[in-house]
């Protein structure tokens, strides 16, 4: 997998958020400025050959649908950002983000109940 792009990664979360769609579907929902439809298509044509989205023929239309999960993803960004500024470590990660955020011993304690919840 490779890291997105901000524009793709936009693109990608409203594919997630809708599960399929037609291009003129998903550039009302992008952020501001509004890119033009060719660049979208652009774009997700882009996504489509890394390998992110596939498409079903609708007519002489296409109708993309992610084929890599939000969560893969996810799993994939978080990975590389623990890499590349944390040397792999998760709880130097936490500790910069609880520092950084000012968690209170409240949201502290809620972090490792969840923690503990998914390793059961």
């Amino acid at each position: 997998m490779i890291k997105l792009a901000k524009r793709e990664e936009q693109i990608m979360q409203v594919f997630w958020d809708l599960e399929k769609a037609f291009i003129r579907d998903i550039i009302p929902l992008l952020p501001d400025p509004k890119p033009h439809y060719n660049s979208v298509a652009t774009i997700v044509k882009i996504l489509a050959e890394k390998g992110f989205l596939n498409y079903e023929t609708a007519g002489n239309m296409h109708c993309f649908f992610p084929i890599i999960s939000r969560e893969e993803y996810q799993q994939f960004a978080l990975k590389d950002i623990v890499s590349q500024y944390f040397d792999n470590s998760y709880p130097r990660m936490l500790a910069f983000f609880a520092k950084e955020q000012k968690l209170s011993e409240k949201e502290l304690d809620e972090i490792v109940s969840i923690i503990k919840k998914e390793k059961i």
